[in-house]
């Protein structure tokens, strides 16, 4: 057995910190939660870990999700940035691009939020490269010297940015400035373009740059205080962040491209369903996690996670691959409020802290945890396996006098407003990756998690026509398990831009070596043994003329027509149509791929099918199925066994988190003891 058999994963979400071990000699699974601690998030982490008692003198792999980065910039809590780009072309960030956000499309009003970025904070240099990477003027060392001068010792700047017009296709320039900032000013941050994305279009490019200068020296302050503490409590194992479209990378090798942690946190839910649909046999699924302050859904279809190689964080674009994930402001501690007379749920959250009324931490405004409690779906004594009691009169008034008086309202009346409100915004969002994008959903699984997903799914699947929900065994640690699955990944490109012909396959052939061996290295460079390590190869198409592309995977031997004909394939799925016109290629991408051992889900015995003997009491609680409150039964799900089978109202408590099944709807546990809710037939 290995000298260091325990694994350790932790997510940090909006109210709660996910802390989950697992024992490699067992394949047993240990979950505790520790509030968030946003003034110094490492301590929420490390009183997470003590809270499971791990002797880290034992781990040999922690692995964390964070949206340290991603909270940087919505709070605007980065560090002073600026950008050193070419001489008359400082304000390509600034102007960026004249589009609206579709939310705004009517909004005559709109204006976008503040850049990042002040304008006296951005420098141009002379050098200069064409559009083929060819050199038109050479850099000018005394003219960086002195743009870096004129920012650090002027303006206070703290991180630069350095994006150069077509350095994608030679990134000499890039370097060499570096080179002279660091000498010139070695207290500074500074991040290159052509070290986080080696593509084409100068906004974007700049975009991901900027965003990876501003949070650069939050996060590098973060991972040092983390793994310090980690240290000093005797951890010397691996230490591991996940990555925004999946995967991990080492800690050193997220310090110099934080940019992709910054969707971080949901990724590892993802990764983690992708893997339930490979064993419970279910291609397609719908993830919907539900936290503290955000929900988030993603597609799965046959078995792979939809991803993107551009995302958005406010207005501001991304170069880097992640997940596809519809994420809205709809959480545990969303806040109910009323707009002249209009019930609204979110998007503003009360966070950790003061958090929600029945917290009793200070908090006034009603939340989604406040409404759940008058709807009786959380237990005052049980709430978090009974570690931390809920003011169950606190929430019920504040709902009173905030909610349900200026509405004419009851109380439950008003707590089951709250839950119709979320629920309409949850169809809207559960719409915009599914039916908008050609998906029937109906088609597809629910996989509920997050502490708050088991509270609403099953009446989510019954407003969509979706057949099954999937409640996985410790839902509210959901994402915290994924991660231990996840395997070490680093992502390459390079931009093409040549049409798809046979002269040019040989010379994507020749990129796809150089950009492989500079993905092997990074394998090797975090750890990861020549024998696990997996490359593949993608490029990315579209029809000469045409804006949008698509992407397919294409093996080691290159040829034409067989790229054109995965990607028509691809096209008439997605579109419905293939069209005889010339293939471009954009970009070709390069996957590295460190193969980790994933945990095994583990099959339990079947018990004799009568769940009574998991039956821990009855208690009056709100069924929307009956609009009307009605005794439901209340189930301890660790007493549930394979082969139980019961129909609701009833409720699964297991602790940390609650699933609530309305009435005519049936559940069965299944071999691994999860929970499938479908509806009685």
């Amino acid at each position: 057995m290995p000298d260091r058999p325990i694994r350790l994963a932790v997510d940090i979400g909006g109210t709660f910190v996910d802390a989950m071990e697992l024992d490699a000699r067992t394949q047993r699974v240990r979950f505790r939660k520790a509030p968030t601690t946003p003034a110094a998030p490492a301590d929420g982490v490390l009183a997470a870990v003590a809270a499971l008692g791990t002797d880290l003198s034992e781990v040999e792999l922690f692995i964390h999700g964070t949206t340290l980065g991603l909270n940087a910039v919505l709070e605007r809590r980065g560090a002073t940035t600026g950008i050193i780009t070419n001489a008359g072309f400082r304000d390509i960030f600034l102007i960026g691009r004249g589009n609206v956000p579709p939310e705004h499309m009517y909004d005559f009003q709109y204006e976008r939020p503040a850049s990042l970025v002040l304008r006296r904070h951005t420098a141009g240099v002379r050098g200069r490269l064409d559009y083929k990477g060819r050199v038109v003027e050479e850099l000018d060392p005394d003219s960086v010297r002195e743009a870096a001068r004129l920012l650090v010792d002027e303006h206070g700047v703290r991180s630069i940015a350095v994006c150069f017009l077509h350095s994608f296709l030679d990134p000499s320039h890039e370097r060499a400035a570096a080179e002279l900032i660091r000498a010139a000013h070695p207290q500074v941050s500074v991040s290159l373009s052509t070290d986080i994305v080696r593509e084409y279009r100068e906004y974007e490019r700049t975009s991901t740059t900027v965003l990876d200068a501003y949070i650069r020296p939050t996060f590098e302050r973060y991972v040092d205080a983390l793994a310090a503490g980690l240290a000093g409590g005797g951890f010397a194992g691996q230490f591991l962040i996940m990555r925004s479209g999946g995967g991990s990378m080492t800690a050193d090798a997220a310090r110099t491209s934080p940019t992709h942690t910054v969707l971080s946190g949901p990724a590892g839910g993802i990764v983690g369903a992708g893997y339930l649909a490979e064993v419970l046999g279910r291609d397609n699924l719908l993830t919907f996690d539900i936290g503290g302050t955000s929900l988030d859904t993603c597609v799965i279809e046959q078995g792979t996670a939809a991803a993107a190689y551009e995302a958005q964080l406010e207005h501001f674009p991304l170069l880097i691959p992640a997940y596809d994930i519809r994420t809205i402001g709809a959480g545990g501690g969303s806040i109910a409020w009323l707009d002249r007379g209009l019930l609204k749920v979110g998007p503003h959250s009360a966070g950790a802290d003061p958090g929600p009324v029945c917290y009793g931490r200070g908090g006034t405004r009603p939340t989604v945890t406040d409404a759940s409690v008058v709807l009786g779906y959380l237990d005052p004594e049980r709430f978090l396996a009974g570690q931390m009691g809920l003011h169950a009169e606190a929430a019920a008034k504040a709902l009173d006098e905030q909610v349900a008086q200026p509405l004419g309202l009851g109380v439950v009346a008003a707590a089951a407003g709250v839950y119709d409100v979320l629920l309409a915004r949850t169809v809207g969002a559960v719409r915009q990756i599914t039916v908008e994008r050609g998906h029937d959903p109906r088609q597809f699984s629910l996989l509920a998690y997050g502490g708050a997903g088991p509270l609403l799914a099953a009446l989510l699947a019954r407003e969509m026509g979706i057949q099954e929900v999937v409640v996985p065994f410790a839902p509210a640690g959901f994402s915290a398990w994924g991660m231990l699955s996840a395997d070490i990944v680093d992502d390459f490109s390079r931009t093409v831009l040549a049409e798809l012909s046979a002269a040019a396959v040989g010379d994507l052939a020749d990129r796809f070596r150089e950009v492989e061996a500079e993905a092997a290295a990074s394998l090797a460079a975090q750890g990861v043994p020549e024998q696990r390590a997996v490359l593949e190869r993608q490029l990315e198409l579209r029809y000469l003329g045409q804006e949008h592309s698509m992407v397919v995977t294409v093996g080691q031997d290159l040829a034409a027509e067989p790229i054109r004909r995965s990607f028509e394939e691809l096209h008439r799925a997605r579109y419905g149509h293939a069209m005889d016109n010339q293939l471009q290629v954009l970009n070709l991408r390069v996957r590295a791929i460190g193969r980790t051992d994933r945990p095994e889900l583990v099959r339990h015995p079947a018990g004799d099918g009568d769940p009574a003997r998991a039956l821990l009491t009855h208690r009056e609680a709100y069924d929307f199925g009956a609009r009307a409150v009605v005794r439901f039964a209340v189930y301890d799900r660790a007493k549930l066994a394979p082969g139980d089978r019961f129909t609701g109202p009833a409720l699964v408590d297991e602790g940390t988190a609650t699933t609530v099944v309305p009435g005519g709807v049936a559940v069965d546990v299944d071999g691994y003891g999860q929970l499938l809710i479908r509806e009685r037939r």
